[in-house]
């Protein structure tokens, strides 16, 4: 069975085909046409493995490299925060500072307070 038999089944068998399913069976159509986009590529399971994580990661809008204390990543959104020092950044907009970048925390993990990179450093594509 190929990739897009076994996709068009799976989600025929959930009814993501029908009219009346979830917003009316455009679901279906759009993960058809990557489907077979990924499949015209013809990647080993090596690389359909690599493509995929970094597709994942982009398609959720988030970065593919730890952020960093540049400046340009950093937005001042002060005013939403009643006058407060406040940044977020404009790789992962989730993420937000208290001191332009240095330190920040994601909405995801409050509790965690994360000391940026430093723009100087050289970041490769690495799993976050």
């Amino acid at each position: 069975m190929s990739l897009l038999e076994h996709a068009e089944r799976e989600m025929k068998l959930v009814g993501l085909d029908k009219e009346d399913s979830e917003y009316n069976g455009m679901i279906y159509d759009a993960v058809m046409k990557m489907m077979k986009v990924f499949a015209d590529e013809g990647h080993s399971g090596f690389s359909a493995m690599k493509v995929l994580v970094i597709f994942d990661r982009l398609a959720k809008f988030k970065p593919l490299s730890p952020l960093t204390n540049d400046p340009k990543e950093w937005n001042d959104v002060s005013e939403i925060s009643g006058g407060n020092p406040m940044w977020q950044n404009n790789r992962d907009s989730e993420c937000f500072s208290k001191d332009g970048g240095k330190t920040y925390y994601c909405l995801s993990d409050r509790e965690k307070i994360i000391t940026a990179k430093n723009k100087e450093e050289k970041n490769g594509c690495e799993e976050n």
